[in-house]
C-alpha cells in the first residue's frame, strides 16, 4: 500500500498512484476478489457478448481475421468466456486480446494476447466492461467563494480545497457538469475518460466499440458526485493508499462520439437474447432436469437485467465504419 501521505494532490494523481502504481490496488489484486461484475455473475453475459461479436463479424463481411479486444480485462475472464462461447468457425478466425495494466495471469489461454494498450487497426469488437469508472479523474468542489476549485487529497483520504479549476477542465465542467454556486457542490471532471475512450475507439479500423458502466447524463448529474471505494465486496471510504478500489460513475454522454447511442444494459441484453422469462411449466413435467437448468439460467438472466442492479448499467455503443448491429 501507499503509506507516505506526502503533500495533498488532485484526485486524479492520487488515484493513478493508488490503483496503478508499483504497489497499486489493481496491480496486486484480482478485481473479482473485491467486487462482482456481470462477467462474474453469469456466463450468460459472455455468451451475449459472443453473439454481439458474431453480429459484428457479419456486418464486417466475415474478415479473415476478427478481433475481440477486452479493455480493462481484469484477469481475462470475459475474453476467455467469449472465446469459449463462439462457434468453432468464428473462433478459428478470432484474434482475442486482453488489455490490462496488471501482469498476465497464469493459466490464461495462450491464444489470448495480453497488452497494456489496445492493438492498433483492429477489425472487430472492442468491449470495455467497467473500465472507464477506474480511469482516474480530478474532483471539483464549489468553495465558500462560489468558485469551482480542485479537491486535493492525501494518502490518508483527507481532503482540502485547492486552486480554481481552469483551462480544459473548466471548459469540460461548463459543458458537461456545470456546478451550482452552492458551497460544497461537487463534480467529477470526466475529461480523462473522454480522452481514454476516444483513444480506444480510434484503435479500431472498423467494427464496434462498447463501453459498459454505471453512468449518468447531463440532465441527472449527482450533486455530490459518486466517488467511492470498494474492498472485499463492500463500499468503503475512498482512500488513495492502495488498499481499495477507487471508482466513480461515468459521464458517458460526454464520452459518446458521432453516431453513438446509450442503452440500458437491460435493453442491450434483451436485444442479444438474454431475458429472465421463466421456462414453461410443461417442461417441468416432460424433463425436470432441463426445467431446473432453464430455471437457473432465467434467474441469472434476471440478475443481469434487473434495473435496480446489474441491469442498471449503461452501454455506450459506438460503430466504426459499419451500421450498428445492436438496435
Amino acid at each position: 500500500m501507499v503509506r507516505d501521505e506526502g503533500e495533498p494532490v488532485g484526485w486524479r494523481a492520487a488515484a493513478e498512484r493508488a490503483l496503478y502504481g508499483p504497489a497499486g490496488f489493481f496491480v496486486r489484486e484480482a478485481p473479482a476478489a473485491h467486487f462482482r461484475t456481470a462477467v462474474h455473475a453469469s456466463p450468460l453475459f459472455a455468451g451475449a457478448v459472443a453473439r454481439l461479436l458474431e453480429r459484428v463479424d457479419e456486418a464486417l463481411g466475415r474478415p479473415r481475421e476478427l478481433a475481440f479486444v477486452d479493455v480493462g480485462a481484469g484477469r481475462g475472464e470475459l475474453v476467455a468466456g467469449v472465446l469459449a462461447a463462439l462457434p468453432a468457425g468464428v473462433a478459428a478466425r478470432l484474434r482475442p486480446c486482453a488489455v490490462e495494466r496488471a501482469a498476465r495471469p497464469p493459466g490464461l489461454d495462450p491464444l489470448i494476447e495480453w497488452r497494456a494498450e489496445p492493438p492498433p487497426d483492429a477489425v472487430g469488437l472492442l468491449f470495455a466492461n467497467e473500465w472507464l469508472d477506474n480511469v482516474p479523474l480530478d474532483v471539483a468542489e464549489t468553495g465558500p467563494d462560489g468558485v469551482a476549485r480542485q479537491v486535493l487529497v492525501d494518502a490518508a483520504g483527507e481532503e482540502r480545497l485547492g486552486p480554481p479549476v481552469t483551462g480544459a477542465d473548466a471548459e469540460w465542467l461548463r459543458r458537461w457538469w456545470p456546478l451550482s454556486g452552492e458551497p460544497g457542490a461537487r463534480a467529477e471532471i470526466g475529461l480523462p475518460r473522454d480522452v481514454a475512450w476516444a483513444g480506444a475507439v480510434a484503435s479500431l479500423a472498423r467494427g464496434l466499440a462498447v463501453a459498459v458502466d454505471y453512468a449518468h447524463t447531463r440532465e441527472r448529474r449527482p450533486p455530490l458526485g459518486t466517488l467511492t471505494g470498494y474492498r472485499d465486496g463492500r463500499l468503503v471510504r475512498p482512500v488513495p493508499d492502495g488498499s481499495c478500489d477507487l471508482t466513480a460513475h461515468v459521464a458517458l454522454d460526454a464520452c459518446a462520439g458521432p453516431g453513438a447511442v446509450l442503452l440500458p444494459q437491460r435493453a442491450a441484453l434483451h436485444a442479444l437474447g438474454v431475458n429472465g422469462a421463466r421456462p414453461p411449466l410443461a417442461l417441468a413435467r416432460e424433463n425436470p432436469a432441463a426445467y431446473l437448468r432453464a430455471l437457473g439460467r432465467a434467474g441469472e438472466a434476471g440478475e443481469l437485467t434487473d434495473p435496480a442492479g446489474l441491469g442498471g448499467f449503461t452501454w455506450l455503443v459506438q460503430p466504426v465504419g459499419i451500421p450498428s448491429p445492436l438496435n
